[in-house]
C-alpha cells in the first residue's frame, strides 16, 4: 500500500473535505482518504490499479490541486 500526505490549500470548509474525500475515495484502488479542513492535508492510501498520478489528476479535475506531497 502507498500513501501519500498532501498540503490542499483549496479546503476552506466541510463541504470541500466531503467533495474531496468522495471523489478520491471513488477511484479504483483508493482505500482510504482524510481531509483536514483545519490543516487543509488530506492523507491519501492506495494500492494498484490507482497511482499518484491518477489522484493527483483527479484533485486538479475537481479544483483541490495538491501541493508537493509533504511526506512520502
Amino acid at each position: 500500500m502507498q500513501s501519500k500526505t498532501v498540503l490542499v490549500p483549496n479546503i476552506s470548509c466541510g463541504h470541500c473535505v466531503m467533495t474531496v474525500q468522495n471523489e478520491v475515495g471513488e477511484l479504483d484502488g483508493v482505500k482510504s482518504v482524510k481531509a483536514d479542513v483545519n490543516t487543509k492535508q488530506v492523507v491519501i492510501e492506495w494500492n494498484a490499479p490507482a497511482s499518484w498520478q491518477s489522484i493527483s489528476d483527479l484533485l486538479n479535475e475537481i479544483e483541490y490541486p495538491a501541493q508537493e506531497p509533504l511526506m512520502p
